[in-house]
């Protein structure tokens, strides 16, 4: 029986796997993985940032302010729309930029006439007329083209509302 048990033995001792190299070889084959992933994202990571046009170097370009030349203020302006008899209102201030600083001397000469001219043009004006971008942007266009048929010297050259309150 003692030597049943010794053969046993042995072949348990025969049959176990070596200790040292299993696990060796997992953490091989996982730092292999993680190196590899490593580099494939570094590289992906360099490829896409240098090719996008969002890119540091594309954001400072995209990033030009256009200055504004010479602006003219008219001041805050108060008038009853036409629609609802007069109950709505419209308070707007009122900035052209124009093309020439020489125009500003112009300007300030012909004030009430301008002035009157545009108050009259935004008295005319319902609420839907002048509500939405559509309408700002035709109202813009209409002041423009009233106030450079009194100018000699230069052009308005964009209309800015710096407030524009409808009640």
């Amino acid at each position: 029986m003692a030597k049943e048990k010794d053969e046993e033995q042995d072949k348990e001792i025969k049959e176990a796997p070596p200790k040292g190299k299993g696990p060796t070889i997992k953490w091989i084959v996982i730092l292999v993985v993680v190196v590899v992933l490593g580099v494939t994202g570094f590289v992906g990571w360099n490829y896409y940032a240098n090719r996008t046009p969002h890119g540091k170097e594309a954001v400072k370009e995209q990033v030009q302010v256009q200055p504004i030349g010479s602006v003219w203020s008219m001041g805050a302006m108060v008038v009853n729309l036409m629609d609802n008899n007069g109950d709505r209102y419209l308070k707007t201030v009122v900035n052209v930029e124009l093309t020439s600083p020489d125009c500003i001397g112009e300007l300030e000469l012909l004030k009430p006439k301008i002035v009157d001219t545009i108050l009259d043009l935004l008295s005319s004006k319902r609420y839907q007329d002048i509500m939405g971008f559509a309408g700002k942007q035709r109202l813009r266009d209409e002041i423009a083209i009233r106030m450079n048929n009194y100018l000699s010297k230069g052009q308005v050259q964009m209309v800015y509302f710096t407030e524009f309150i409808v009640q």
